[in-house]
């Protein structure tokens, strides 16, 4: 991590390190949402999720050695708070987020995860009676409001139109963000009163997130729903890999190193940037991407500000 500040950025890791972190956090998760987007048509969501789980726990485990980062002194609850989170977070809701990519596509999913912020505040104040203001209200309100503009956008895509598709990816896309929401609460809870590195914060979750997925792909083995075929392809086993190093590996450990060093509400606000980061990948790979679609996003993140600046 420290080369990616100082070689790639030239940023001292002293300066920024948690913004920096959560900015590229939020660019890779918009380039790995592409192309988990197009391994969708091949994949399960099931079946992909425990791939790119595997994958990125493997790459943890040799970052840890090749940093002679040993097991970490931990405490009993920060353990059960990562792991609770990794289930919540990882498993469940990298398993919604994947099934809403391939109901309405990786534009509007990303944007559905904006979402997560104010559900994250609302949570906080039912389980931890913080108070939101008007303000924070005003943020809320405005952020769904540039989210439901989006998502019920008509796109020319006669898949994106049917109905059927279309509430099938706005359920996902809620599960998604309420599970994000559960799993940052508890990652901050658990990073914020212990010593744990971001690289074993990450590895506890991963781990726990793909513990959580085995028995459902025992199950849809047992039902004859496990494609393998697929993976016999070397453009398949290389655009898995490829997503999970970005998207998941390298994504993760970001989003923990900004959780650890920056300010809950600046972290989540620049966490969930990846609809501006989409919108040229979108253009350049020929989407049209119209006014309304740029100003919901807009609208979207310009409400998390208002939620978490102005509480």
């Amino acid at each position: 991590m420290q080369i990616i500040f100082n070689i790639f950025l030239n940023i001292p890791a002293t300066d920024f390190k948690g913004e920096v972190a959560a900015l590229l956090a939020a660019g890779l998760w918009a380039v790995a949402s592409v192309v988990y987007g197009r391994l969708g048509q091949r994949i399960p969501p099931l079946q992909l999720n425990l791939l790119k789980g595997i994958i990125a726990i493997a790459l943890l485990t040799i970052t840890i050695f090749v940093r002679r980062e040993f097991f970490p002194t931990v405490t009993i609850v920060p353990l059960c708070l990562l792991l609770l989170s990794g289930i919540i977070g990882i498993g469940l809701g990298d398993l919604a987020f994947l099934a809403a990519i391939n109901s309405f596509g990786a534009r509007r999913t990303l944007l559905m995860g904006t979402l997560a912020p104010p559900m994250t505040a609302i949570i906080a104040q039912i389980f931890l009676q913080e108070k939101l203001n008007v303000s924070a209200w005003c943020g809320i309100l405005l952020t769904i409001v540039g989210v439901g503009w989006v998502v019920t956008e008509r796109l020319p895509d006669k898949r994106d139109n049917s109905s059927t598709q279309l509430w099938q990816g706005i359920g996902f896309g809620l599960l998604a963000a309420i599970a994000n929401a559960i799993g940052g609460v508890l990652s901050r809870a658990a990073l914020a009163n212990s010593s744990i590195p971001p690289l074993w914060a990450s590895l506890f979750r991963l781990i726990a997130g793909v513990l959580i997925l085995l028995p459902l792909v025992w199950l849809s083995w047992r039902r004859g729903k496990i494609i393998l075929s697929e993976l016999q392809s070397t453009r398949v086993i290389l655009a898995t890999c490829f997503a999970a190093f970005c998207g998941t590996y390298l994504g993760i450990w970001l989003q923990q190193t900004a959780i650890k060093f920056t300010p809950a509400g600046i972290a989540l606000t620049l966490l969930q940037t990846s609809p501006l980061f989409i919108m040229p990948l979108a253009i350049c790979m020929g989407e049209k991407v119209s006014f309304r679609a740029i100003a919901g996003v807009v609208i979207a993140i310009a409400g998390i500000a208002l939620l978490f600046y102005l509480r």
